[in-house]
């Protein structure tokens, strides 16, 4: 130990400190935090060299030093370290001069070091508390710039060191106060906040001490002052700043000062706070704080009685209730917003009033609300509701007094005291204020504003201010929730809510509040009905409730909307269901049964707005619930009583209101009921009156209340109706406008449709044919509103039901002058040029949608359909197919009613069978260009409607023949189903069937099979469905007589089955392959055609396979080679000539190369099947007639007669002859290739450009042969394979070569090739790698592509390895270097493949080894790699021949083969046998110490995982001698492990864990494999280096001195990041060695180097290591004895100047 400390002596700890604090202003943020924490750590230990430091560096102040901040902080943190015995008050007050000094030497105030050097002074406070203030006293007489700074402190120490500061606050004010007079206003604030300090610290020392008293005369003399001066002068500076923080002081002084002075300055102070109160926010929060603490000392003294008076507090008061209206800012502030902490405030200032002057508080709030200016009234209202719980017994005979108050209120638009006074009236009622019929008054009031709506928030906004964020929408929530508390919690409300609520359901003004209403009378019943059942005579007691029929009629009108907020509907339903009792007694059971399916069907409002048509429906169910529960009653004088409730609530409803229209219908069906016709009569009158046929929801609901009552009393409608006829007609003429008369007329058809189609069918004939027969309907024609016209039109078409209704109910009729009505129809579906509507697009659409169903309607009305008529109406409406999709919810409803349409013209036209079969062909070729369009939804559609058609079509042809020509009753007859033909079934007897011809099923097929491959699953499922029902109704026509039945008639039938069994798969099960089922379906479809209809079938494929869609175009493909394949036999010589030519002239139309080529396929199966000489004349025809007119170079999808040749390729004959041919093309190119000038073939020795053409062509030839397909071709090329695949990879290298110099064209061309020869032999993997790195011309790039290739082959075809290894390994002796290279790259990876031929791998094992010595490098390194790659069962022949080749690579000149030799090590040393690494085992290690500083990040990698893999062969004799070696690189490797590259980290880690168990150090085994050696963290490898370190010196002192010198060589490193390693593992072995020679020989070169490192690096995390490496140093245990070390005067000196 006694070195120990002699060591520690020499230490030069002030020179390493001083370094340390000048790191402090470095221009790297990183070392200036590294040197402040290793200050900080050393701090502690030599408090007072680090104060010398800092000192001595601060003496030059902030313009000689950058980070005076830094410093101070510094100092800061070693004056709290300094331990008792250590403080020296004359340095501790020399320090405290720096500090001061330093901060009066500017005027700045609050600067960053101003801060720091202010908590320097802090710190030395809290041991030296009377120096640091004489210090700061000192400063404070007289003039100065840094007087506010000095206070500031003192304010800084209060807060920090109350117990210490308040025992000194009479030495503070006694040299404060003489200065406060001189103090100017920026300087103020400053003052103003250390007075509010040294307040606080007095209240905190009084509550940890109350026994001692620090206030005595003096002090209480000094705080007067202060207080008369902050009051008289600062309070009432013009400066809001100073004026602020003035009252905040006083706000904390009132409680300090006598009770005498604070009564005097009371006058003054009070306008003071009150003034400031009228600030924003954040100064209203300092002045209500400061007010509620004046307020608690003047008013609850226990020393006397309260200083203010209530007629005093009035002002204040007054100041303070607009304080409450003040919106929130938005500011946060700790938990809460500004603005509500000061409502607290305010409220605590009203609550400590309260609490001296209750009954005076009440009166001047009551006052305040009676003023009605809003921000006193609506504050004062906010404090009645926050006091009235607390003061509610004081309080209690003001009942009456605030019930007025509150009353007088009722009529205020202000939303901000609606609000509170219904957030009070909540109140009231809970403490039982509410009573009698003022309750009612308030009750009523929440009402209204529970219905406060979107247009009256708009109108509010509009009409005022919003108060406090108040909007409506939260006013009216409010209400909702104080209704519902009223009658859910408070028992003593339910005699004023019961039966008061049920008035408030009938006011329209209401209407917006009844679902929370009927919500609360349903909480009141089902609480009442358990204890009380005089519901009903409360209500009879009392006139003003309404009657129980005006409660059902307002009700059952609001139920119409189930959307409405609240769930209005279903709040009704069940108040209805507990009031019951209130109606006839028969209507309970009904209603119990009845309104839970109602409440079922509106239960989920996200569900019911997926039906469109949820509206309709509802309102039919409202209509129906109604007339039932009428029926249920059976009163007719509650019916009558019901019918004009129902007239007097026309007013409750403004006639654009949705619930006005769903009046007139409750009127209506009421009517119905009615059997007084006088009566009806003139409610009819009276509902016409009402009604506002302007409006399309009130003019349909009129007109169909009209209708509800004609079918009762339908003269008495018509009556009516007929006078309105005449009106108009008299008055249209006059004043009428366009718009009136088109409303007027919409109304007068909708009225006469809904009343022919609700009335009686027996009687409806004779009016229908008077209303068709006059000219009204000719009138209806000039309107101009879509409206207007889809209400004409919806009136035809009730007109045309009403007619069918009448013959399904037996009392058939034709509807006369039916064409001219569809006329008008289509009239009014067209568009009028002169309509400027906005939404005239939509509108028209609805229209077009509205006029189809009228057509289909007319047309399914007797008499028959004319073909003039038909063409007409076919004409106007089969364009709808062409619509857009959107908008869908119109345009699908619309498509609908064209198909619909459609069906209904197929069974209205024709007389017989066979003129059907042509209406149907005529309709289905109309529709082919939507079921043939590129557009989805157009084929959707267009199938959609054939297959319709079909259904109906087919009804029309099952007669009672069988289809197997049985006589009589058979199992196989179809009859017809009668039923199902509407008004067509009084057919003729003698019905003449359609024959199979008149089907043209041939031409039908061709259009509709292709899509059953269609990319539209929808598609696909009803063109299959087309099919089925086109091939039933085939079979279902009668045999003509004389046929005769055979078993292909069987076999029809089977295919049909097995069709409509693939039909049913689809149905069931979406996801079956699409394929599978086209197949099958072609099948059958093969099966059921004749041969004339093939025929039809294969000379119509071309517009088919030309589709646009592809997959039906491949679909109408694969039908082609199905049905010559099966059925081929049966075609004559003119039948495949006109064939071929249809699929030819496909192919040449179709530009997509895989279409096309499929085209070819179906070319060949026609040669295949049929006669091939046919076909190849009509494909050498159309040859010859594209060379001479086209240029086929150039034509779009290449050159089809090309492609076709590719497909008869296959063929066995022609294959033949196309790969003699190729085999020769490819001979010639190849000699083109090496000698141009001497080729054998004529074409090449013409013109030059000729000769690039034919090598085009060759090469193109060469391609096409190897993607020509066929067995016979494909055969071929696995005989020579070997051959070719040798000579296309040779060519690689040169063709190289020419695309660097510009000529790309060769290295296509043999890509290409490579390309064709992969897709042929089936090597799919090798032309994938071709594709993905053929064109890259690095040398690397394609060399590592021929290695790929090499190893791609050997894996798919190891039978033809040993021909190809033998052939580059011939090929390694060419002359040029991009042959051997190539050769060379290919054997490399071939040889690893090679261990079956023995002999052969010996040749190729010789010439590698031949070849290192390469003039290539590139080949030195492939030769190489291919000799560690040899087969494992052959290396250990070779190992010591290989290992020999790599030790001499290692030295190589090029950098490359060195890598290569270094990463082919590793590979070898994982199979090398002990004996033939061992004799050069030493050799190989001195390499790969040299190769680890490789500037080459992976050389160095791979030679730090090559060393480690050497620790296996370490052993034995040889283990010492590794042993050196693994010491004489373990510095470089812990310096490494954290390399900036990832792989040289990982490359040590694992190195460092193969040496452990040599090492044979039981702790480095732990250490090597936690968690830390692992980790990228630069703290985790600190903790690492810290921990190996201790083990490394504890283990290996012997060593430690060598471990240094290499660490310390490494300071010099070329890598920043070494460095800054080496600093740090220097650093901890010294710190925790206690080996004195080391710390001797290397401690002072350590910190020198630290100090040279600190000083003069140009990278900033060597600096910041430095910095942590003097703190490890000076930490160290055994290097205490500097903890006594002070820095040398003469130094600081030297330092300071």
């Amino acid at each position: 130990m006694a070195s120990s400390s002699s060591l520690g002596s020499s230490i030069p700890a002030p020179e390493a400190v001083q370094v340390l604090v000048s790191s402090l202003a470095d221009e790297s943020p990183m070392v200036r935090e590294a040197s402040m924490a290793s200050l900080k750590d050393i701090s502690p230990l030599n408090p007072l060299l680090v104060l010398d430091c800092c000192s001595a560096v601060s003496r030059g102040g902030r313009r000689r030093f950058g980070n005076m901040a830094g410093v101070f902080q510094v100092m800061a943190f070693g004056v709290r370290a300094l331990d008792k015995n250590d403080i020296d008050a004359s340095y501790i007050g020399k320090l405290a001069k720096i500090a001061t000094a330093e901060i009066i030497s500017s005027k700045e105030l609050n600067a960053d070091w101003q801060r720091a050097a202010a908590s320097l002074l802090v710190a030395i406070g809290s041991h030296l508390p009377d120096l640091m203030m004489e210090e700061i006293f000192l400063h404070l007489s007289g003039p100065s710039s840094a007087l506010a700074a000095m206070i500031q402190i003192l304010a800084d120490f209060a807060s920090a060191d109350a117990l210490q500061f308040a025992p000194r606050l009479k030495g503070v004010l006694s040299r404060v106060l003489p200065i406060l007079g001189n103090v100017r206003d920026a300087q103020r604030p400053i003052f103003a906040n250390a007075f509010k300090c040294w307040c606080q610290a007095v209240w905190q020392y009084n509550v940890d001490f109350p026994s001692n008293s620090l206030i005595d005369g003096d002090v209480m003399s000094f705080l007067n002052s202060a207080f008369e001066l902050l009051l008289r002068v600062w309070a009432g500076s013009r400066d809001l700043k100073v004026r602020v923080s003035s009252v905040e002081a006083l706000g904390q002084m009132v409680g300090l000062i006598t009770r005498t002075q604070l009564k005097t300055a009371l006058p003054r102070l009070i306008p003071t706070i009150l003034e400031l109160c009228k600030k924003d926010q954040d100064i209203a929060l300092i002045a209500t704080s400061s007010l509620y603490n004046l307020l608690n000392v003047s008013l609850l003294s226990e020393t006397g009685p309260p200083l203010l008076e209530f007629e005093e507090l009035t002002v204040i008061l007054s100041t303070l209730l607009p304080v409450i209206c003040m919106d929130n800012d938005g500011k946060e502030h700790s938990d809460f917003s500004v603005g509500l902490k000061t409502y607290n405030e305010v409220q605590r200032c009203f609550l400590t009033v309260g609490s001296i002057y209750p009954e005076d508080l009440f009166s001047f709030l009551l006052n305040k609300c009676r003023l009605k200016e809003e921000p006193l009234t609506f504050g004062a209202l906010c404090v009645l509701k926050h006091l009235l719980p607390r003061s509610s017994e004081a309080w209690h005979n003001k009942r009456p007094l605030l019930v007025d108050a509150v009353k007088s209120l009722l009529d205020e638009q202000s939303l901000g005291i609606r609000k509170a006074l219904s957030e009070l009236i909540v109140v009231m009622a809970s403490h039982c204020y509410l009573v009698g019929p003022t309750a009612e008054l308030f009750v009523e009031y929440l009402v209204r504003h529970c219905a406060l709506s979107e247009q009256d928030r708009i109108d509010l906004e509009r009409s005022q201010a919003k108060v406090g964020l108040i909007c409506p929408t939260e006013l009216r929530a409010i209400c909702e929730k104080g209704l519902l508390l009223l009658t859910i919690t408070i028992p003593e409300m339910e005699h004023v809510l019961w039966p008061f609520l049920l008035k408030m359901i009938i006011p329209r003004d209401y209407t917006g509040a009844v679902a929370m209403v009927c919500r609360c009378i349903a909480e009141l019943c089902r609480h009442r009905s358990s204890y009380n059942n005089n519901m009903l005579d409360d209500c009879k007691d009392r006139s003003d409730i309404p009657n129980p029929e005006e409660l059902f009629a307002r009700l059952v009108v609001l139920l119409h909307n189930p959307l409405v907020r609240e769930q209005r509907a279903t709040q009704i339903l069940t108040v209805l269901c507990y009031l019951a009792p209130m109606f006839p007694r028969n209507i309970n059971l009904f209603w119990q049964d009845e309104i839970p399916k109602m409440k079922a069907y509106v239960s989920d409002p996200e569900d019911l707005k997926l039906d469109p048509s949820y509206q309709e429906t509802w309102d039919d169910m409202i209509i129906n619930f109604l007339a039932e529960s009428l029926d249920v009653i059976q009163d007719i004088d509650w019916v009558i009583s019901l019918g004009n409730a129902f007239t007097k609530q026309y007013a409750l409803y403004t006639p654009d209101n949705e619930h006005s229209a769903l009046l007139h219908r409750c009127l209506g069906i009421l009517l119905q009921k009615v059997n007084d016709r006088a009566y009806v009569r003139g409610k009819i009158d009276w509902m016409y009156k009402q009604a506002n046929i302007t409006i399309p929801t009130n003019r349909l609901g009129l007109a169909k209340a009209i209708g509800l009552v004609a079918a009762s009393h339908l003269d008495t409608v018509l009556d009516k109706l007929k006078n309105i006829l005449d009106n108009v007609g008299q008055s249209i003429f006059q004043s009428y406008r366009t718009e009136e008369s088109d409303d007027v007329h919409a109304a007068l058809a909708l009225m006469y449709g809904y009343a022919a189609r609700y009335a009686p069918s027996m009687v409806i004939e004779a009016r229908i044919d008077a209303l068709v027969g006059t000219n009204m309907l000719s009138k209806l024609l000039h309107v101009r509103h879509p409206t207007a016209k889809q209400a004409v039109i919806t009136a035809i078409d009730l007109l045309g039901r009403a007619v069918i209704n009448a013959a399904e109910n037996g009392a058939p009729f034709p509807l006369k002058r039916r064409d001219q009505l569809l006329d008008y129809i289509l009239t009014l579906m067209g568009r009028d040029e002169s309509d400027d509507f906005a939404d005239s697009s939509l509108e028209l659409l609805r229209t077009q949608a509205l006029a189809l169903n009228a057509c289909t309607t007319l047309v399914s009305v007797e008499p028959k359909l004319t073909i003039e008529t038909r063409n007409r109406v076919m004409k106007a409406t089969l364009g709808f197919f062409a619509l857009p999709n959107d908008p869908i919810d119109v345009i699908n409803p619309l498509i609908d009613n064209l198909i619909t349409l459609l069906c209904a013209i197929l069974l209205t036209s024709g007389e017989d069978g066979r003129s059907r079969a042509e209406q149907l062909l005529h309709i289905l070729r109309q529709i082919d260009q939507y079921v043939s369009s590129h557009m989805d939804y157009q084929r959707r559609r267009g199938c959609l409607a054939v297959y319709e058609m079909l259904v109906k079509f087919r009804m029309l042809c099952v007669s009672g023949y069988c289809a197997l020509g049985c006589r009589g009753s058979c199992t196989h007859s179809k009859q017809i189903d009668r039923t199902l033909h509407g008004n067509f079934s009084n057919l003729p007897s003698a019905f003449v069937s359609p024959s199979r011809e008149a089907l043209s099923l041939g031409d039908r097929v061709i259009m509709y099979l292709p899509r059953c491959a269609d990319t539209d699953s929808e598609v696909r499922k009803l063109s299959a469905q087309i099919l089925d029902q086109l091939f039933s109704i085939s079979l279902s026509l009668p045999k003509p007589l004389g046929s005769s039945v055979g078993g292909d008639i069987e076999l029809c039938y089977g295919a049909l089955s097995s069709l409509e069994d693939v039909i049913a798969i689809l149905r069931s099960d979406s996801s079956i392959d699409p394929s599978e089922v086209f197949n099958r379906i072609v099948a059958s479809v093969c099966i059921l055609l004749t041969k004339d209809e093939l025929v039809d079938t294969l000379h119509g494929c071309m517009p088919a396979i030309c589709n646009r869609i592809k997959q039906s175009a491949e679909g109408a493909i694969l039908a082609v080679i199905e049905f010559v394949t099966k059925r081929g036999a049966e075609l004559s010589e003119a039948n495949i000539s006109r064939t071929a030519q249809s699929l030819l002239s496909a192919a040449g139309h179709v530009t997509e190369k895989q279409l096309r080529l499929e085209v070819l396929g179906a070319i060949s199966s026609l040669s295949e099947n049929t006669n091939e000489k046919v076909v190849f004349n009509e494909v050498l025809t159309a040859a010859a007639r594209d060379i001479v007119t086209k240029d086929i170079s150039r034509l779009r999808g290449g050159w089809s007669m090309q492609d076709a040749f590719h497909a008869f390729s296959q063929h066995i004959v022609l294959s033949v002859l196309f790969l003699e041919h190729l085999i020769s093309v490819l001979n010639q190119t190849r000699v083109t290739k090496s000698d141009p000038g001497k080729g054998e073939n004529s074409i090449l020795l013409s013109e030059t450009q000729l000769a690039d053409d034919i090598l085009q062509a060759a090469i193109f030839a060469l391609t096409a042969f190897f993607r020509g397909g066929g067995k016979v071709g494909k055969r071929a090329v696995e005989q020579r394979y070997s051959s070719v695949l040798a000579a296309l990879i040779l060519q690689f290298g040169k063709c190289h070569g020419l695309a660097n110099s510009g000529q790309h064209e060769p290295l296509r061309a043999l890509l290409t090739a490579f390309q064709a020869f992969c897709e042929c032999v089936g090597d799919l993997e090798m032309g994938k790698i071709l594709a993905r790195d053929s064109e890259q011309n690095e040398k690397e790039k394609w060399i590592n592509l021929i290695g790929n290739l090499a190893g791609c082959i050997s894996m798919k075809r190891p039978k033809e390895v040993e021909n190809l290894c033998k052939i580059f390994t011939k090929s390694l002796n060419l002359q040029e270097n991009f042959q051997r290279e190539a050769a060379a790259a290919a054997l490399s990876e071939f040889v690893c493949y090679s261990s079956g031929f023995s002999s052969t791998l010996e040749e190729m094992v010789e010439v590698l080894c031949r070849h290192v010595s390469d003039e290539s490098p590139t080949v030195r390194c492939l030769c190489l790699r291919g000799l560690v790659k040899i087969p494992s069962v052959h290396i250990y022949r070779h190992t010591t021949q290989v290992l020999g080749v790599i030790l001499a690579l290692l030295d190589d000149l090029d950098e490359s083969v060195q890598l290569t030799a270094v990463s082919c090590l590793l590979m070898i040393l994982e199979t090398s046998p002990k004996d033939a690494v061992e004799p050069i085992l030493l050799n190989l290690s001195v390499r790969l110490r040299n190769l680890q500083i490789s500037m080459n990040v992976k050389m160095r990698a791979d030679a730090f995982a090559a060393f480690g893999a050497l620790s296996n062969y370490g052993i034995g004799a040889h283990k010492d001698a590794f042993l050196e070696q693994i010491h004489a690189t373990l510095p470089r490797l812990i310096l490494h492990l954290h390399d900036d590259d990832l792989a040289v980290r990982h490359a040590c880690r694992n190195t460092l864990k193969r040496f452990a168990p040599l090492m044979e150090i039981e702790g480095l085994l732990a250490l090597f494999d936690s968690h830390r050696i692992n980790s990228d963290h630069r703290s985790a490898y600190e903790d690492f280096v810290r921990d190996f370190t201790r083990q490394f010196v504890q283990h290996l002192s012997s060593r430690v001195d060598t471990f240094m010198a290499s660490t310390i060589q490494a300071l010099n490193a070329p890598w920043p990041i070494i460095q800054a390693n080496a600093i740090y593992v220097s650093s901890s072995i010294l710190s925790l060695s206690d080996d004195p020679n080391i710390l001797a020989l290397y401690h002072a070169q350590v910190l020198g180097m630290l100090v040279g490192k600190m000083s003069r690096s140009a990278d900033a995390v060597v600096r910041a290591r430095s910095s942590l490496a003097f703190s490890l140093l000076l930490k160290s245990t055994n290097l205490i004895s500097w903890r006594a070390a002070r820095l040398d005067q003469a130094d600081s000196a030297r330092k300071g100047s």
